[in-house]
């Protein structure tokens, strides 16, 4: 359903993205954020399922920056490779400049939303309070906004966590949810990488249910 493109960046850097348009007139954009696993294909299956819901879905590989082609799987050794590119190769700022133009190529399909995973879902955090011409984001078990809580989300923002997560504990789950109060903060009786059914901890009700939550918001934004 889907094919490679090509966006270019605000400072002329080009980098690949993963596009799924539907085959009707788009109700609106989802920009999908890849775990540390870069644009795999679960990644691009979200794209698809997005797209056949009738929303044009975008997958930036925003990894081009320090690593072309980057397509990991679920080993240790994929986790290890992916996180040493996210937490040391990156810059941030840079990061969400290319998000950015991600959105801006987005918007001749109509409003737009975020969604993220993983890396991804602390990145749709800080879209939500940074970036440009969003509606609404759903980010999935954001490692990091624990970290991230000055950060104001302009848009409505949802995000979902597992509560047998050992990566991100219910304690920080909790901070987040007395710094924000208006952000809906969802616990699922899950593991963090709930929603990829390319791996072991995936867990079809909270998938579901949170798959729900997030086309309710963009149902109500879009």
């Amino acid at each position: 359903m889907g094919k490679s493109i090509h966006l270019s960046a605000a400072d002329g850097f080009e980098f690949a993205a993963y596009l799924a348009e539907p085959t009707t007139k788009p109700k609106g954009a989802v920009l999908v954020i890849q775990e540390i696993f870069g644009v795999n294909q679960h990644i691009r299956e979200v794209c698809d399922g997005y797209a056949g819901l009738g929303y044009a879905a975008l997958a930036p590989a925003i990894f081009d920056r320090a690593e072309r082609q980057v397509e990991l799987g679920y080993s240790q050794d994929d986790i290890t490779r992916g996180a040493a590119i996210a937490r040391g190769k990156l810059d941030m700022q840079v990061t969400l400049q290319d998000l950015q133009s991600s959105i801006d190529h987005l918007q001749q399909y109509g409003n737009v939303a975020v969604v993220g995973y993983c890396f991804g879902g602390l990145l749709t955090w800080l879209c939500a309070g940074q970036l440009q011409g969003i509606k609404c984001a759903s980010g999935y078990y954001g490692g990091g906004i624990r970290q991230a809580l000055a950060v104001q989300p302009v848009v409505p923002t949802i995000l979902h966590f597992g509560d047998l997560d050992a990566h991100i504990p219910l304690s920080d789950v909790e901070l987040i949810k007395a710094e924000h109060p208006a952000v809906p903060v969802y616990v699922y009786a899950a593991d963090h990488g709930f929603n990829c059914d390319h791996r072991g901890s995936y867990d079809a009700a909270a998938a579901t249910l949170a798959r729900q939550r997030t086309l309710a918001l963009f149902a109500e934004n879009l």
